[in-house]
């Protein structure tokens, strides 16, 4: 799974960075940020759970 952000669609909400720290964080403006642009196997789901929580769905999984 690959992780793909459109940092202009970003509100800068966090969910992605509280719920996934290891593949998401926020520049100084709360942007996000992909970490690892390949996400480990171990850490799918938690990929699609801040996927899921982000209110401006700007952050997409490509499903390998």
């Amino acid at each position: 799974m690959k992780i793909s952000v459109t940092q202009d669609a970003c509100v800068g909400a966090g969910q992605c960075a509280l719920v996934a720290p290891e593949l998401f964080d926020q520049d100084d403006e709360g942007i996000v940020i992909a970490l690892r642009p390949e996400v480990p196997e171990a850490q799918e789901d938690l990929a699609r759970k801040a996927a899921s929580l982000c209110p401006a769905r700007a952050i997409q999984l490509i499903e390998s």
